[in-house]
């Protein structure tokens, strides 16, 4: 059974002989009256406060669901992104590698194609030069008969007509 306040203080006993003081007992059921009144009124303030804590609580327990959640994720894209990074960093090397390989290769190309072309040139180059050679060496003839042709003042008989 629970008592309040109120039946507390309406509580009538009766009265026997060589019962209780009824003044004393009055005044004991006033003051228990008004100790279980306050007592109650500071469990209704801690039910009040113990409600208000447990939705605080209740708010924190999301906040932090909600900021460990959010942790994670974060985690998760940083790693993502590092990855993605990675992939992208791997990628320009491996692209520079085979443009770096790909000028290589056209560079020694285009020295093979400059070596061929000196080479060309220089056998032009001697070419060049023997029969300019060939070229002084029948000139050096040609001038050595023409000057012993000049010794002998004997002419041929055609070369006479030609001239005369």
């Amino acid at each position: 059974m629970k008592l309040t306040p109120l039946d507390i203080q309406q509580m009538a006993f009766r009265v026997r002989f060589r019962g209780y003081d009824r003044a004393e007992v009055d005044r004991f059921l006033e003051d228990l009256a008004t100790t279980v009144e306050t007592q109650n009124r500071e469990m209704t303030m801690l039910r009040d406060k113990l409600a208000h804590t447990e939705a605080h609580l209740t708010e924190l327990k999301k906040t932090e669901s909600t900021l460990s959640h959010t942790l994670v994720s974060t985690q998760a894209l940083a790693e993502e992104l590092k990855q993605m990074a990675q992939r992208d960093a791997e990628l320009i090397m491996k692209e520079a590698e085979l443009k770096a390989g790909e000028l290589l290769r056209e560079a020694r190309s285009d020295l093979a194609t400059l070596q061929r072309e000196l080479t060309d040139l220089q056998k032009q180059r001697l070419l060049a030069i023997e029969r300019l050679r060939s070229m002084l060496r029948t000139f050096e003839r040609m001038l050595e008969i023409e000057e012993s042709d000049g010794k002998h003042p004997a002419r041929d008989s055609r070369t006479e007509e030609i001239t005369g």
